[in-house]
């Protein structure tokens, strides 16, 4: 049943450490960690803020007449369905991943059938589909607990902790000058301003949902994940009633330790040193409108000084 379904659904604005977090969640002994971005969102989502963030990022929408399979199906889920179904041309080719898209489709519908169609119960169904139909996902047992990761998700967090009772929201938040220069290596980045409206954004859910939904929103650092894996997520997972497992130390990928938090994310290497160097990258004039645009955001997670 969805009421008793339990997930940690990671959310941060883009370069801001939510798969470098996710990655360092990964090989925990009670987590069921998803293997890359868990993109739930469906076309069907249309609100406001459909024309600032993909809607493959947001919480999904369902068409109220649709079977359990063509709700499987509205599941965009682009970097496990490509790799599952196209490996090819898979960022993640290169990582051993036995999975069926198909085997999890059937899955995914016979846990529907049992709990009943709704938003959180397909959900729930999802997620649990995904480790049953993984073949060489590395177990240890004691699984108890689901950890998905989406882009800005934490805009829908109202929705997430409603539909699923047992769920809590993870944000991660980074300085915006490492972040916003991360962006700039992409292909075709957002532009300075486009960049930090939605930064600012995603902050303003973060703060206002931790204040709605006491003890099931938490908000860290990238720079504290970065400093102290063990130490901040250690303290999250005590919270959670999960054990302060020695696997958070380092990034890893099913169980295997990474050198770099690549293809995952822009944050290769993920250290307090990289992390600052990489916030030197922008002009002075680009890390004062970064500080302008970021407003008292800066001092409500103590970022005033990291650019000076």
């Amino acid at each position: 049943m969805s009421a008793e379904f339990r997930l940690v659904m990671i959310g941060a604005m883009y370069e801001n450490g939510g798969n470098t977090t996710h990655r360092f969640l990964d090989g925990h002994p009670e987590l069921f960690v998803y293997p890359f971005e868990s993109q739930v969102g469906t076309t069907l989502v249309r609100d406001p803020l459909r024309s600032m963030f993909p809607v493959k990022y947001r919480w999904p929408v369902f068409a109220l007449a649709a079977t359990p399979a063509e709700d499987y199906r509205a599941i965009i889920d682009e970097e496990c369905k490509v790799r599952a179904r196209t490996p090819q041309v898979s960022k993640f080719r290169h990582f051993p991943f036995e999975f069926s898209d198909d085997e999890r489709g059937r899955c995914y519908e016979a846990h529907v059938a049992r709990t009943g169609r709704s938003r959180g119960a397909n959900m729930a169904a999802f997620f649990r589909a995904t480790f049953e139909a993984w073949k060489d996902h590395r177990r240890s047992g004691r699984e108890a607990v689901y950890v998905g990761y989406s882009p800005i998700i934490t805009v829908d967090a109202d929705k997430i902790l409603t539909d699923l009772p047992g769920a809590h929201v993870l944000h991660v938040v980074r300085n915006p000058w490492s972040a916003y220069a991360d962006t700039k290596k992409r292909p075709v980045p957002l532009s300075l301003a486009s960049y930090m409206l939605g930064w600012t954004i995603t902050q303003q859910h973060a703060l206002l949902y931790r204040e709605l939904f006491p003890g099931r929103v938490h908000i860290v650092r990238a720079e504290d994940v970065m400093a102290d894996p063990l130490g901040t997520l250690g303290a999250l997972c005590q919270t959670l009633g999960l054990e302060r497992a020695e696997s958070l130390r380092s990034p890893s990928w099913n169980g295997s330790r990474l050198d770099e938090v690549y293809p995952w994310g822009t944050i290769r290497t993920p250290t307090p040193e990289a992390n600052r160097a990489t916030a030197a990258l922008l002009s002075p004039a680009e890390q004062g409108e970064v500080r302008s645009r970021a407003g008292h955001y800066l001092a409500a997670f103590d970022y005033q000084r990291f650019v000076m």
